[in-house]
């Protein structure tokens, strides 16, 4: 038997100080709905989804209800989940009309494919018995302020909240995004558990980034970039900008550290965003579990919202991973 493990992630970026509570308080909600299942057998990837459901439904976050707003002014949901022991992978992108994009992706593990995506995978929802809802349940107050604010602004990319770093006199980097749009909402959610079984899982969330263009695809539905499990090495959920971590594959990097270098999951989480930055010059976060059930997470943001179980109990959840 061994002793079960989560650890959730909800967003790398600057947080403001007014949102920073709702954000731990969000991420502490989703260890503790599954927490005490997974000590009582629930299998991880059934624990990765519910932990993952919970965030999607949590108005705080870039994810299911709350979700950034694309240019056209709708919300376009992409998710992931990963079983680490068959390396079975689903996932769907550009979905609107439904609160949990996991439990659609969920479904395609099922399936002969891996990835839905738009029309197709909300037809496939809903032929599997997933009830579809008024896209405008899933907009909140806050994200139309925020489309309104941008679109009102000339010249504005998608990617200003993802700038490179601020280099001081010195030649160092800062730890934080610098630029207009500090605290720029990059708040996708994800998961990853260890069973009692010695099983890993991963999932992850997103709304994408606020004005993306209409169709565009980020890194969490895709396997090995924004989600990855293996059960010979561990799994690990990232967040923060999605086309660096496509490109370097992050996740996936992540876990091949723990196998090639032998490394900590902190000391992986770190490798891979030292990759990330040193390779396309991305901000994110990472959150990661080795087959051991050691714990990491790492970011290069000023903050990543994050909570996980604590082995002699309790949990553990904050935005900062410094103290």
């Amino acid at each position: 038997m061994t002793e079960p493990r989560i650890i959730v992630h909800g967003g790398a970026w600057t947080i403001p100080a007014d949102r920073q509570k709702a954000h731990i308080d969000g991420c502490r909600a989703a260890v503790d709905a599954v927490w005490g299942e997974l000590q009582r057998g629930m299998p991880a990837l059934e624990a990765v989804r519910l932990a993952v459901n919970v965030l999607e439904a949590d108005p705080t976050y870039d994810a299911g209800r709350g979700a950034v707003l694309n240019a056209d002014g709708q919300i376009e949901l992409d998710a992931a989940i990963m079983d680490g022991a068959t390396l079975n992978f689903g996932a769907v992108a550009a979905v609107r009309s439904f609160l949990h994009p996991v439990d659609i992706a969920r479904k395609v593990m099922d399936t002969e494919f891996c990835f839905l995506v738009g029309e197709g995978a909300e037809r496939f929802a809903r032929e599997s018995g997933i009830a579809a809802i008024d896209p405008a349940e899933l907009v909140v107050e806050r994200e139309v302020r925020l489309f309104n604010e941008l679109r009102a602004r000339a010249g504005f990319s998608t990617h200003d909240a993802f700038r490179p770093q601020a280099v001081t006199a010195d030649g160092t980097a800062c730890n934080c995004p610098v630029g207009p749009e500090p605290a720029m909402p990059k708040g996708t959610v994800g998961a990853v558990a260890l069973d009692a079984a010695g099983n890993i899982a991963a999932a992850t969330s997103t709304g994408g980034t606020p004005m993306k263009r209409p169709g565009r695809v980020g890194d969490s539905p895709l396997c090995g970039a924004g989600t990855y499990a293996d059960n010979e090495t561990g799994g690990a959920s990232a967040t923060g900008f999605g086309e660096g971590i496509i490109r370097v594959l992050m996740t996936r990097s992540a876990c091949d550290f723990l196998r090639d270098g032998g490394a900590s999951p902190d000391e992986a989480a770190r490798k891979a965003i030292d990759l990330l930055h040193r390779r396309v010059s991305g901000h994110a976060g990472l959150i990661m579990l080795d087959r051991h059930g050691r714990y990491g997470v790492h970011c290069n943001t000023e903050h990543i919202a994050h909570a996980y179980a604590l082995p002699g109990g309790g949990i553990h959840a904050d935005v900062d991973v410094r103290r």
